[in-house]
């Protein structure tokens, strides 16, 4: 398993910042590792929401089906999974004087022979977890 996590602040107020992160097709704007990524249901986004995401990892491409599963005033939780990995991406806001606080946490699960991959990857999902968190901020910061 794999585990990266950041905390860095916006200057958006947390209810701008939750309507955009919880449409998770968004992510093409802000995850820099994400090429592709639509939305499988219609209607508002709500908890059971669904998306097809792929992304380049480590030179590969990898296709992840999503669903929200928190959606709170607060907190974000996505879960993506695949035959190979399951990903949990736990997003937290918090309000602060100029604007909000984001703890953005990814887990991968690998499974199968897959797992043994997971010890050796830790260091390029951090560096993935810092370009995230670079884009993510210019990205918010950006918002109208």
């Amino acid at each position: 398993m794999v585990t990266v996590e950041r905390t860095f602040v916006v200057l958006k107020p947390r209810d701008v910042v939750l309507d955009y992160l919880k449409d998770f097709a968004h992510a093409e704007e802000w995850d820099p590792g994400t090429k592709y990524c639509r939305r499988n249901d219609s209607g508002p986004v709500a908890v059971g929401s669904t998306w097809h995401n792929v992304s380049e990892f480590n030179g590969s491409e990898t296709e992840l089906e999503y669903r929200l599963e928190t959606l709170e005033p607060g907190r974000l939780t996505f879960v993506g999974n695949n035959k190979t990995a399951t990903s949990t991406d736990d997003i937290t806001l918090v309000d602060n004087e100029t604007g909000t606080t984001i703890t953005y946490r990814a887990n991968i699960a690998f499974h199968g022979i897959a797992k043994l991959a997971g010890p050796f990857l830790q260091r390029t999902f951090e560096k993935l977890a810092d370009e995230t968190r670079e884009q993510m901020t210019r990205t918010i910061n950006a918002l109208e």
